[in-house]
Formats: C-alpha cells, sequence, structure tokens
C-alpha cells in the first residue's frame, strides 16, 4: 500500500508541480525581460537546466528502475543545481531576481530531489547497492519498465511537458535570440576588390 501511495505522490503531485514551477519560472522571466536584459546566454542556460531533469525523468517513465538509472538521476541532479547555481549567479548581476521568482527557483530545486528520494525509497534493493561495498547487487542493464506505465498518463505527462517546459523555453530563447539581433551593431567591415 505504501508502495502505491508513494507512486501516486511522485507521479500525480511532484511531476505536475515540478511542471507548475517551471511555467511559473518562465513567467518570471517574461514579466524582467529577459530578453533585452541577460539575454540568449540565461536563456541557453535554462534549456540545459530542461535537458538536466528531462533525460532523467523520459528514462524513467520508459525504463525499469535500478541502480544505473538512479545513478544517472543522481549525477543529473547535481549537473542540475550546479547549472542552477550558475544561472542565477549570472541572472542577479543582469536582471532583477524577484522575491517570487527566488521562491519559484526553490521548487524547481527542491522536486527533483525529492523525486529522486521517494524513487530511491521505492526502489532501495537498487539505490543501496551504489553504496560502498554493495555493488555486486547493482544492476545498470537498460530493461523496459514492467509492468508499464499507463498509457494515458505518459501521453499526458509528455505533452504537459511539452506545453509547459520545453515549447515556453524555446520561445524565450527565440525572444532573446531575436532581440540580440535587433540590438547587434551593423557590420561595417569595408570589402575590398
Amino acid at each position: 500500500m505504501q508502495a502505491v501511495l508513494s507512486t501516486g505522490y511522485l507521479l500525480y503531485v511532484l511531476l505536475p508541480l515540478w511542471l507548475a514551477a517551471g511555467f511559473a519560472d518562465w513567467l518570471c522571466h517574461r514579466r524582467t525581460d529577459i530578453a533585452h536584459t541577460s539575454g540568449t546566454r540565461e536563456s541557453a542556460l535554462h534549456l540545459l537546466m530542461l535537458l538536466e531533469v528531462g533525460v532523467p525523468l523520459q528514462a524513467a517513465l520508459f525504463l525499469q528502475i535500478n541502480a544505473g538509472l538512479i545513478l544517472l538521476m543522481l549525477v543529473c541532479f547535481l549537473a542540475h543545481e550546479l547549472t542552477a547555481l550558475w544561472d542565477v549567479s549570472m541572472a542577479v548581476q543582469q536582471r532583477r531576481v524577484s522575491p517570487i521568482e527566488q521562491h519559484v527557483h526553490s521548487f524547481l530545486e527542491l522536486i527533483p530531489f525529492m523525486a529522486i528520494s521517494v524513487v530511491c525509497l521505492l526502489h532501495w534493493d537498487q539505490a543501496s547497492a551504489l553504496l560502498p561495498g554493495q555493488w555486486e547487487r547493482a544492476q545498470f542493464e537498460l530493461r523496459r519498465k514492467e509492468p508499464a506505465l499507463p498509457d494515458a498518463y505518459v501521453v499526458g505527462i509528455i505533452t504537459a511537458t511539452l506545453l509547459l517546459s520545453v515549447l515556453p523555453y524555446l520561445e524565450e530563447l527565440l525572444r532573446c535570440h531575436r532581440a540580440a539581433r535587433r540590438h547587434q551593431p551593423p557590420n561595417l567591415e569595408v570589402h575590398r576588390p
């Protein structure tokens, strides 16, 4: 019963909350006119962070959770945290990061940690196999998830990810790129015959 409740919490509370926080962060970026402040460089970091969280999320939707996948989650989480630190350190020098945006960031950093924690508890045999002296129990092979998650859930979460994360952050990058092109000085290079 606890495994069912934990899985439900992961799938139907944490993941939707993470998507909502990501969309709220995108709204904060629009409000502070990221296209004309920190621009393309910060927007590219946002896509990198989305990739760092998205890869293990997609893997967990389709693959059996084992030590290899948990290790991937941990490595991607660490990379995400380092990228987030880089992102905020750069952003605060070029635009206002409001208290609301800072609060949204806390959700975006904490939810992946919470999700990995739930996954580790649900698959403790493989999570604990990553501890020193336990490697002989660790499984690293890629296998399809058995039983698979319901098709409706997978389609729903992928659609929500596209609509609330991927497309908004691609739009942000495009908006930043356009603004940067409009503000580039003209190329005054003289062409010699």
